[in-house]
């Protein structure tokens, strides 16, 4: 036979009363599930509401609002990566980078046919 028993507030409390309900030959009911969820609470800062019910339902609480807290943060993360300032950063650097390597070409370019006319100069001039 399990009892129900209210106005735990800590995990000692309730390891407490398993032992004495142990000590009647019973149980508390969900019994390492609250004990769980009043391990999490003294270690977070919750006050426990005293009964398992209430503790259950806190935590699913809170639970549900880290949830939504997560998705909020995801999207705000997804509209920041589409905003336009930042698909703008992204052009110019992408922008940048072609410019740099044209840079590059014309370089070699330049350089290749100032070699290329240098040595036709020379030749020329030998054959005059």
């Amino acid at each position: 036979m399990a009892i129900r028993v209210d106005g735990i507030e800590s995990e000692d409390e309730l390891r407490k009363a398993q032992a004495a309900a142990q000590a009647q030959g019973t149980s508390i009911t969900n019994y390492n599930e609250w004990a769980e969820i009043l391990k999490d609470f003294a270690e977070n800062g919750i006050e426990s509401t005293g009964s398992y019910a209430g503790d259950k339902a806190r935590m699913q609480e809170i639970q549900l609002q880290v949830e939504e807290y997560v998705n909020e943060l995801q999207q705000q993360e997804k509209i920041q990566q589409n905003t336009p300032e930042n698909r703008e950063n992204s052009k110019i650097q992408q922008s940048t980078e072609n410019d740099r390597n044209q840079d590059i070409k014309a370089t070699v370019a330049n350089a290749t046919s100032s070699q290329i006319l240098a040595d036709y100069m020379k030749y020329y001039h030998m054959l005059m």
